[in-house]
């Protein structure tokens, strides 16, 4: 005798809540994935605003200290909690085009006196042998770096040089880097990699 098969239930348990329940995880899943997205881009885009910040050289200017297509990091952090200090290479805002960073080397800070005498720089008329400054020979170019010129660095403001001398657009050419232009300071060369190393 042939037993009698028991219909099947509509809304069997085993059937459309496991397929409602799959489509459910896959859009939380989604909606996860792209919060972490969102809060990965706005964590880049505040690191990249106020802490860490990767710039492409352009040319010559800093050679050998940076070449052209070196790719480097700046702190743009540091400055808040101390001041800038001579020697150290700086990134900054052309002040003719605030919209073109540069980068040089800091050499004078507001109310110090600049010249540039027998390819030596001199601070208040002594020369500087610390460091770059003192391996570098400076060229008499441009009209505040002219042979027998001294300049006088305004208040707030810097004199910055290129370590490439004869190959460098800086404060000799256009005068001074107002301090509210100051971007912050060159750490790293990070690319190529065979180029990596802090910078001094």
């Amino acid at each position: 005798m042939s037993r009698a098969r028991r219909p099947a239930r509509t809304g069997d348990p085993h059937t459309s809540p496991g397929v409602g329940a799959g489509r459910q995880g896959a859009g939380s899943a989604w909606r996860e994935n792209l919060e972490s997205l969102a809060w990965a881009v706005a964590l880049a885009l505040v690191i990249r605003t106020f802490v860490m910040a990767p710039f492409k050289i352009p040319s010559g200017s800093m050679r050998p200290t940076l070449i052209e297509g070196d790719r480097i990091l700046v702190n743009k952090f540091l400055y808040r909690f101390r001041p800038p200090r001579r020697g150290e290479v700086i990134v900054f805002r052309y002040p003719d085009d605030p919209k073109r960073p540069f980068i040089k080397r800091l050499a004078a800070f507001g109310g110090e006196q600049v010249e540039i005498r027998d390819g030596r720089l001199l601070i208040d008329g002594r020369p500087v042998a610390e460091g770059v400054f003192g391996a570098t020979r400076y060229a008499n170019q441009g009209v505040y770096g002219a042979e027998g010129e001294v300049v006088t660095v305004p208040e707030d403001a810097f004199f910055v040089l290129g370590d490439n001398s004869r190959s460098s657009h800086d404060s000799r050419f256009w005068g001074f880097v107002p301090k509210r232009l100051l971007i912050g300071r060159a750490m790293v060369i990070f690319w190529p990699l065979p180029r990596w190393r802090a910078l001094r």
